[in-house]
Formats: structure tokens, sequence, C-alpha cells
């Protein structure tokens, strides 16, 4: 299949050859853009790092993963937790799921009153906080990255929503609630309203698919765990062939 990547850099690139090696077309486009804020972090001492995107570790500089080397991290899945080891932080919990999960695997580990530190997107919910604020923990949040949205439809999407010089799109994937609104309102923008319609619509999770349905739009598939491999497998189980 022709598949569009719109999530964000670097995991597009990363997604798109893991496509490529099933036999899939992939169409790399992002349409979001992330940075570091460069916010400062409080001096305090914390008793945990809570980390909700790969995203915030490299908004960590030099300096912050010093002073907080040595407190334990609680990633919210496999791949952030991979990046914060490779990021020299010694003591890394996998939640491998989702906000949810991450609340639930830091009341096990931690007592009630214990200081975490949030580093967050700008566009953030309202989990993983909500949740350890009621089981009495106190969360700092530091706004680490942001991410805009690309000002018109890459150009390549466009034409592949025509089928116009190129492959026609025939599927997207979505990582993000924020990617999956900017990608249908990016279409719409383009005139591609209908095009964008029918493609079959991955997305990693419930929450994902909110603006989707939202605009009536029908969602080929979500997996039962908000993970790359686990929404993989729906390509594999549509499309076997790879084609």
């Amino acid at each position: 299949m022709r598949i569009w990547v719109a999530r964000p850099e670097p995991g597009a690139t990363r997604t798109g050859e893991r496509l490529a090696a099933l036999g899939h077309v992939p169409l790399v486009a992002p349409v979001l853009t992330v940075s570091a804020t460069g916010a400062a972090l409080p001096s305090e001492p914390f008793g945990g790092l809570l980390l909700t995107s790969a995203a915030a570790v490299a908004a960590l500089g030099v300096t912050d993963r010093l002073q907080l080397g040595t407190v334990p991290v609680f990633a919210v899945g496999t791949r952030t937790a991979d990046l914060a080891r490779k990021a020299g932080f010694a003591d890394v919990r996998d939640a491998d799921g989702d906000a949810a999960a991450l609340a639930a695997l830091v009341r096990t580990a931690l007592p009630p009153g214990a200081r975490l530190l949030h580093m967050a997107g700008a566009d953030r919910k309202t989990e993983p906080a909500a949740s350890l604020h009621a089981a009495g923990h106190h969360v700092v949040t530091v706004v680490a990255y942001a991410a805009a949205a690309i000002p018109v439809l890459p150009a390549a999407v466009a034409r592949a929503l025509d089928g116009a010089g190129e492959p026609r799109l025939q599927a997207v994937l979505h990582y993000s609630r924020r990617s999956a609104a900017t990608a249908h309102d990016l279409a719409a923008a383009a005139g591609r309203s209908g095009a964008f319609r029918v493609l079959k619509h991955y997305c990693l999770s419930a929450d994902v698919a909110v603006p989707l349905v939202a605009a009536g739009i029908a969602v080929h598939f979500v997996p039962d765990r908000p993970t790359e491999d686990a929404l993989l497998t729906g390509l594999s189980a549509d499309d076997p062939a790879g084609t």
C-alpha cells in the first residue's frame, strides 16, 4: 500500500523505513514540526521523572541529564525508555502503554507524596498528572517541547491524493490527536477533503482517532495497545502481501 506517514520527525523517517521493510510504499510527510522550548528545570530534587514522549528526551540538554541522571525515569513506552537509557539515565522503567499505564507504574513504584517532574509538550492531556495528583503525588510540569503545524498540505501528499504523477495514496498512519486533526484540516484547506476521507485511517489509539470521528471520517483500525508494533500489525492483517 501507498501510506502517508504524517507524524513528526524523527519518528516519521523511522516509521517510513519500517513500512518499506514490510513491502509498503511510504510517503513521509510530517504535518507537525517539534522543537525544544529551552525551558529551565527547577533546581529542587525530584523522586521521579515522567517522560510521555520521545520528544521529551530529545529536549533534555547535557546539563539537564546530569542534574536528573540518578532520578528514576518513568517512560510511557519502549521507544521513549530506550532513548532515555541511551541518554544516560540509569534507572528507567517502561510503562509499555499510554499515560494511564504510566500513572499506574508510578503508583506501584513510589509512595504517595513523591515529587515528580513531568517533561511535557505544550499540547498535553490531563493524564498522567491528574491520576498522580489524585494518588497523593506532587507533579511539577515543565513544557519542554512544542509542536507547530505546517502551513499548507505538502505538495507530494496533494499529488498522491490526486494520483497525479505518482501512486495514489491508499492509507495514512495517525500517531497523535494533534497530527490527525492537522492532516484533516490541511487536506480540507487544499481541496482534497474527499480524497482524504476515503483513505484507510490507522490510528495509534482511540484518543488519536477523536478528531477524525468528530469530522465524520471512518477510522479503519485502532490497535488494542497504543504501540507502533500493534499499529503495524493492523497493516499486515489487511495487506499480508504488502501491496
